[in-house]
């Protein structure tokens, strides 16, 4: 019998659909681990297919493609350590999401899901059936049990692989960021270790999906609930972890406890990654935005800067007759700051043909939004022009605050493919912009120092769509918005929760209005990186024709 087993962890990024390529990085990894003598290399959840696939799995020439990928690892990864990997799984009539052992050449083992999520961004009750909680499979004489990513948020999965002989839990995730995840995932593993007196690792893959983004951060911890080892977050990495057979059963020996940042740079590093991660895996190595000379605008600058390097940035100023010298001046600063290439493209001329092709329609008719909009809808017209000729990604700009009450303008501002800062409030885009002018990492591409210029951070915001237009004039001042924001969207809070905690009857109110008549706009908006639980999308689903209204 074995007193050590060593296990490699590939926390990857797979590429969704990609088999052929997600097959490769298995192989590499397993190859990785035979030279350093590892007894099993695991991979995630779902790796072979990548996560979270939605409806793709279902497509029967897609899992069956994914399946024969399996089985050909299994061949070829003959001579070697044993090999885990997630992907989808028939038996009869029945679908699963599945974890699979491949050892000697063959399928030795394969673990299926039993607790599906169904809640935020997860939908697998409607794709995958509900697997039977299943006892360990064995590698080299030591029995192992693989709750996947849900079943180990649950105490009966652990504690029936514990009863059966388990003598360590490895948990193969597809667990996607938001802010403050780690220490929920912490505590739920914590509870299994205790329960159970197993030790645990969690293996979680790492980058971007659509709006998800996938941190990686997978950790080790030994009976008692003790940190064996941590890796990074939002960074691919192989680690190779040690355990040793003691008296009192299995102990996870010490490795590296990577040291995790705080709240602002994860989200800025989870906006930057899934970022990088949209244009490569769509295909597109450039972007372009359009440069207001306010934050927003800046914020996505740097963001994509530090994603995809200055030289593939274009920024975009487009000015009408509101647009005031220090928006033109502060546009050019933040650009020249990053680096990228910068362009201006007066709307004027563009303006006066649509005013006078619309005049005879309008005549007697006072100007007002449809005016104002009109300016956003050319700058969009634009900007697509642009982005069509020299196939470059438009990125959209509006913060979370703004795509919350509708504060921006579709077929206008709203146009793009991606917009970074979707799932960012105002205030917080404040905070980020402070903190990315006095902090650098490797990982970005853009350079160190202030990026922002203060002056965009500094001073009031404005569309400029009319003279002396300031946010304020439509909307309550921004921490007052998120504010109330916060509790009707993210905490799904009624009327009078917001009134208790001390908002203004009438002003939260109003908020409730705009958030709901701007559903239609949301629905038709880019995507976005998610950042909470509360992100507009997959996490907060609402019916576009929609009467409800608050009557507390």
């Amino acid at each position: 019998m074995a007193d050590t087993f060593r296990l490699t962890l590939a926390q990857l990024n797979p590429v969704m659909g990609d088999i052929a390529g997600n097959a490769a990085k298995a192989r590499a990894a397993w190859e990785t681990g035979r030279e350093a003598g590892a007894d099993f290399v695991a991979l995630p959840e779902m790796f072979i297919l990548g996560y979270n696939p939605q409806d793709l799995v279902r497509k029967p020439v897609v899992h069956q493609a994914a399946i024969a990928a399996i089985e050909t690892l299994a061949r070829e990864c003959a001579e070697g350590p044993a090999l885990g990997i997630g992907g989808p799984a028939l038996e009869g009539a029945e679908f699963f999401n599945a974890y699979y052992v491949l050892d000697g050449g063959r399928i030795g083992a394969t673990v299926l899901k039993h607790h599906l999520p169904n809640e935020t961004v997860f939908d697998e009750q409607r794709i995958f059936d509900s697997g039977p909680i299943m006892g360990p499979y064995s590698i080299n004489g030591v029995r192992i049990g693989s709750p996947i990513c849900e079943d180990a948020w649950f105490e009966d999965v652990a504690e029936t692989l514990a009863e059966t002989g388990a003598e360590f839990l490895l948990v193969p995730n597809g667990s996607p960021y938001y802010r403050e995840k780690q220490e929920v995932r912490l505590n739920h593993m914590v509870s299994r270790v205790v329960e159970t007196g197993l030790p645990l690792i969690y293996l979680n893959m790492v980058g971007g999906q659509d709006d998800q983004v996938f941190d990686g951060a997978s950790f080790a911890l030994n009976p008692g609930g003790a940190l064996a080892m941590q890796m990074p977050v939002f960074e691919e990495g192989i680690a190779h972890l040690d355990l040793a057979r003691e008296a009192d059963g299995w102990r996870i020996l010490p490795g590296e406890v990577a040291v995790h940042p705080g709240a602002l740079e994860q989200d800025y590093n989870a906006m930057v990654l899934a970022l990088r991660d949209y244009c490569r895996k769509t295909g597109f190595t450039k972007v372009l935005l359009g440069m207001s000379g306010g934050i927003d605008s800046a914020l996505v600058a740097a963001i994509a800067v530090d994603a995809l390097g200055p030289a593939n940035v274009r920024c975009v100023m487009l000015p009408s007759e509101y647009t005031s010298e220090g928006s033109l001046t502060d546009a050019r600063a933040a650009a020249e700051a990053l680096g990228c290439h910068y362009e201006t493209v007066p709307i004027g001329a563009v303006r006066g043909a649509v005013t006078e092709t619309l005049a005879p329609l309008f005549e007697g008719l006072k100007p007002d939004l449809t005016e104002e909009n009109i300016q956003s809808r050319i700058r969009g017209l634009l900007l697509m022009a642009l982005s069509n000729k020299f196939g470059e990604m438009l990125l959209t700009t509006g913060n979370k605050s703004e795509v919350a009450v509708g504060y921006a303008t579709i077929y206008g501002d709203m146009a793009g493919g991606y917009n970074p800062i979707k799932d960012l409030y105002k205030t917080r885009v404040f905070e980020i912009s402070r903190w990315r002018n006095t902090h650098h990492h490797p990982w970005m591409n853009g350079p160190a120092g202030e990026v922002i210029p203060t002056a965009i951070i500094d001073k009031p915001p404005s569309a400029e769509l009319r003279e002396d237009q300031k946010d304020s004039d439509s909307l309550p001042d921004y921490d007052i918005l998120d504010g109330i924001l916060d509790l009707l969207v993210d905490q799904e809070a009624s009327v009078s929760d917001c009134v208790a905690a001390g908002y203004d009857r009438e002003v939260v109110k109003q908020v409730e209005r705009l958030l709901y008549l701007s559903e239609y706009k949301r629905f038709q908006s880019a995507p976005g990186t998610r950042l909470s639980k509360g992100a507009f999308w997959l996490d907060r689903r609402y019916p576009i024709v929609n009467r409800w209204r608050d009557p507390s």
